[in-house]
């Protein structure tokens, strides 16, 4: 672990969780349930098809008894979550290499472990950036390895967020790759159950506005991730992607009419979510096989 000499580093100087192995049978019920949120007319992979790029993150879900839960919404404690006061938590990116996809139906295996752990100075007060790496296994063999960026900071910032949300204002691009989307409420719950998020900015606006200071619901990064990523699937069919990285750059809200965008080269597309306020709210880069 790089840990800077910092508020922070001390409280995580001495934490070093070991790896955990979890197991489960990628049921197809959650691509169906994925398919139906995103409005496709069916669903988009059935038992022994290869299962879309990320939609694992459907699979191995952890469910903490509700005790267990902090006031928003994420768990007090966790194996992989650092020991520091006032933990407040943010999605900022990752990236994934896949050896080979993974099979719907089939047993799979996860193996976590942290990676690298490091402090640094942001705009609004330090962070700890902290790296978990995962290796899902279907047949003894690794179908592919994925890294998460997860930000933690020690209590709230003054974020500098919008004070409203235009539902009407339309984002444009000249990219061929175009996907429109204006998520509202009931799709972002239907998406925290879908994923085991209890996080309450994504589902109870009173406390994302008045407690967290947005000015609606907050739009989940890894649905955003998965939007984009319905470019490649939608556009490309025949390209099977052979490794992704994202970013998730500025929060999208409730209401906000998005477009996700892409632009395809011959080995590897440039991808991003837009509204009228950012070009760039997410991006990520895909290289096919």
């Amino acid at each position: 672990m790089d840990i800077a000499r910092s508020g922070l580093g001390p409280y995580v100087e001495s934490w070093s969780p070991g790896a955990v192995e979890d197991d489960d049978v990628l049921s197809p019920a959650p691509v169906a349930a994925l398919s139906a949120l995103l409005d496709r007319p069916e669903p988009v992979a059935a038992v022994g098809d290869a299962l879309p790029p990320l939609w694992h993150w459907l699979h191995f879900l952890q469910w903490p008894a509700q005790r267990e839960l902090g006031e928003d919404g994420h768990p007090r404690h966790g194996h992989f979550l650092p020991p520091i006061p006032d933990r407040q938590r943010m999605f900022a990116g990752g990236r994934c290499d896949i050896i080979e996809p993974l099979r719907i139906g089939d047993p799979a295996r996860r193996i976590s472990s942290v990676g690298t752990v490091t402090t640094k100075q942001g705009k609004t007060g330090e962070l700890l950036f902290v790296t978990v790496r995962y290796e899902y296994l279907q047949e003894g063999r690794t179908r592919l390895v994925e890294e998460q960026d997860i930000v933690y900071r020690s209590g709230r910032s003054d974020g500098r967020h919008p004070t409203g949300v235009d539902t009407s204002a339309t984002p444009h691009s000249g990219a061929p790759w175009q996907l429109p989307l204006q998520p509202d409420p009931r799709l972002l719950f239907r998406f925290s159950a879908l994923t085991a998020n209890a996080h309450r900015i994504h589902y109870d606006a009173p406390y994302a506005q008045e407690q967290e200071g947005y000015p609606g619901l907050v739009v989940h990064g890894p649905l955003l991730v998965l939007s984009m990523l319905e470019l490649v699937r939608l556009n490309a069919p025949d390209h099977p992607v052979r490794s992704l990285s994202y970013r998730l750059r500025s929060p999208a809200f409730a209401g906000e009419r998005l477009l996700a965008t892409g632009a395809p080269a011959d080995h590897d597309a440039a991808l991003q979510i837009a509204t009228h306020r950012d070009q760039r709210h997410a991006t990520a880069e895909v290289t096919f096989a």
